[in-house]
């Protein structure tokens, strides 16, 4: 009687997937990917000054100094104040025997002062330029350079576009490929999706300056949608 119970409870179970299977959606989903490649007409210059000194004042002063300098130079050359930007400002003591196995205690024996600066240069023809100008000013540290679109909102709607297009053709694919009827679009969604700088030319801008390989900037998309299965 026992078996015969277990029996029918793993039949009745058995039959209710069944019954799930059967009314589940089906569907094809799949993920597109889109990209479009362009040249970049903004540089994102990450720089600072740094000098160490007996004296935290010394330090910190002879950083100023230099920065102000930088500054000054960014403004002439038509840079405005909202695309420069300080981004850290810091001041450490430099440590003796800190690390030593001497039997000497540790000591501080100067400091170390760095003033950081973010510029946005939207004239990218002065590039080589600006970046030998403020070394000459007193900056010795760089930090980054980054390459970028000023309006990226066409270049991401095309992106986008390319990343549904790809998606239909994938969808279009596997529909044929099992030997089904690819339905409507049931959804759609992004995946995510920015800018990237991509080294796909080298054209160096020189300017009388620093030579510097520009490139392309790439802007991606993804998608992904859901398709219905027709019967």
């Amino acid at each position: 009687m026992k078996h015969m119970m277990l029996l029918g409870v793993l039949l009745a179970f058995g039959m209710g997937t069944v019954s799930l299977a059967e009314t589940a959606p089906r569907v094809i989903t799949v993920t597109g990917e889109g990209q479009v490649d362009v040249a970049p007409d903004m540089a994102i210059i990450s720089l600072g000054v740094t000098h160490e000194a007996k004296e935290a004042k010394a330090a910190m002063d002879a950083t100023s100094k230099d920065v102000a300098a930088i500054l000054e130079r960014l403004n002439a050359k038509g840079i405005a104040p909202r695309d420069v930007q300080t981004s850290r400002f810091s001041l450490n003591p430099v440590w003796q025997n800190r690390n030593s196995t001497s039997d000497q205690p540790p000591k501080i024996s100067g400091f170390t002062a760095s003033n950081a600066v973010t510029v946005r240069l939207r004239d990218m023809a002065a590039l080589g330029s600006v970046l030998d100008d403020v070394i000459s000013d007193g900056a010795n540290q760089f930090n980054g350079l980054q390459f970028s679109v000023k309006d990226q909102k066409p270049l991401k709607d095309e992106a986008r576009m390319l990343a549904i297009e790809d998606a239909m053709d994938r969808a279009a694919l596997f529909a044929k490929a099992s030997g089904v009827t690819l339905g409507p679009v049931q959804s759609v969604s992004e995946l995510g999706g920015g800018g990237r700088p991509v080294m796909m030319e080298m054209a160096a801008m020189r300017d009388g300056g620093a030579p510097v390989a520009a490139g392309e900037v790439s802007v991606t998309a993804s998608v992904s949608m859901v398709f219905a299965i027709l019967d």
